[in-house]
């Protein structure tokens, strides 16, 4: 399930990043978490798929963002609440997320494994 959530919130950070380089200033929809992970039942996915899909949104992630332009890194755009982010604070965000995820898995792990 865990893998399933990064998985889509990779895939969501590539929609919006899209979206920033070709509108002009778009907000963005507020994402629930909780009610995706049950309309999408996060449950009974399989994790092999979900590990070969977490990897692809991944890759796609890096990929636009490797291919932003110059003058395309102050592009805007507002969270649901109004906030205010360009592609490069974004990307930011996006380099954090996934580590946070990376860290919670480990611990996760190791608790299951026993360790302290």
């Amino acid at each position: 399930e865990y893998g399933c959530h990064v998985r889509d919130a990779l895939r969501l950070g590539e929609y919006r990043l899209q979206r920033m380089l070709n509108e002009d200033n778009p907000r963005f929809e507020n994402w629930d978490q909780d009610e995706t992970a049950v309309a999408e039942r996060y449950d009974l996915q399989d994790p092999v798929v979900v590990a070969e899909e977490l990897s692809a949104a991944a890759t796609a992630l890096a990929e636009a963002y490797d291919a932003v332009k110059p003058d395309q890194w102050v592009r805007p755009g507002l969270r649901s609440d109004g906030a205010p982010f360009t592609v490069e604070s974004f990307g930011r965000y996006f380099v954090h997320d996934p580590m946070h995820h990376l860290v919670d898995a480990r611990r996760g792990y190791e608790l299951l494994r026993g360790g302290a």
